[in-house]
């Protein structure tokens, strides 16, 4: 009998991208040339969502769209990938939210996003989607939403017993780019089974200040202050640096991958998809972060988004050639 394949909620927000290529970032005033573009649904949610699915699980998303052509070209996105949209819901007067990406020829973004549809995401829509996160071996929640819904998510989850993975990011309500302080989190976010922050963010969340020169001795220190807050286990990834894995008994340094950088556009909803579905297949922390740190690699060799997002088959070959070496 074939083996059943993992189930994955995601919970995370959704969005068109307009991404274009260019030399260089122009500064304020100027003009320059593009070389590339790519019009496509992205956002936390559908990229996430899409390397779970690659990676072989079933997936549902939960998120939020506008009555605009956007929504529907997301949806039909997502359907391409076998990824159940039944709780993808529709703002009325609303619409979907967009970003506008430019990436250099070293692989450096700056983006300008409109949040859109993705601000109206509401405890409701999380709870009429109680049964399919009661299913699911992950639930992968996404913090660049309402501070309610994701704490509705998290709350949901935890009720049924499914493991709850958190990619903090700042709240939606923020309107800032740095993460809330320890203080203004919501007692929930320190209930997640996994957490994976970066490590500006999680210095943030813990309010340590960062060194000048990143070690793992701070990163480890911050893991181990998240842990103490509550959290299961904190990955706290470092880029090329690789990522510090902390639980109560141990924490382990996972090396990164060597790969030439092309974009890093897609780089964390690589490592975050990725990290949901080995999880859910094997239950294995160190293994799904060794997985996901590969994920995440493969994605900085594509431009854009979506298409950047890598297959498990190509995952797997990484992760044999590294073996090999």
């Amino acid at each position: 009998m074939e083996a059943k394949s993992p189930k994955v909620v995601v919970v995370g927000g959704s969005f068109v991208d307009m991404a274009i290529r260019c030399g260089q970032i122009p500064s304020p005033g100027a003009t320059v040339n593009g070389s590339g573009l790519s019009y496509t649904p992205t956002g936390p949610g559908p990229n996430q969502a899409v390397e779970a699915a690659l990676c072989g699980c079933g997936v549902h998303l939960i998120s939020k769209v506008g009555t605009d052509p956007f929504g529907q070209m997301a949806r039909d996105s997502l359907a391409e990938f076998n990824i159940n949209t039944d709780f993808v819901y529709t703002a009325k007067a609303k619409n979907t939210g967009i970003v506008v990406t430019m990436v250099n020829a070293e692989g450096e973004n700056a983006a300008c996003i409109f949040t859109g549809a993705n601000s109206a995401l509401s405890p409701k829509d999380i709870n009429a989607a109680e049964q399919i996160i009661c299913d699911a071996d992950v639930c992968l929640i996404h913090g660049r939403l309402p501070q309610d819904a994701i704490i509705a998510a998290i709350r949901c989850a935890k009720m049924h017993g499914t493991p709850v993975v958190l990619d903090p990011s700042r709240p939606i309500e923020s309107g800032t780019s740095r993460i809330s302080k320890s203080a203004d989190l919501p007692v929930e976010y320190f209930s997640a089974d996994i957490l994976i922050p970066n490590l500006n963010e999680a210095a943030d969340i813990t309010d340590l200040s960062m060194p000048n020169s990143i070690r793992r001795e701070t990163a480890k220190l911050i893991g181990s202050d998240l842990v103490a807050r509550g959290v299961t286990t904190a990955v706290i990834t470092m880029g090329r640096r690789g990522c510090m894995v902390v639980d109560r008994s141990s924490a382990d340094h996972i090396p990164a991958f060597e790969i030439e950088l092309v974009d890093h556009t897609g780089t964390g909803d690589a490592f975050a998809g990725a990290m949901a579905a080995c999880y859910a297949a094997s239950k294995d922390v160190r293994e799904a972060v060794k997985f996901a740190s590969a994920a995440g690699a493969l994605a900085c060799t594509k431009f854009g988004s979506i298409e950047a997002m890598p297959t498990k088959a190509e995952i797997i070959q990484l992760l044999q050639k590294e073996d090999t070496e």
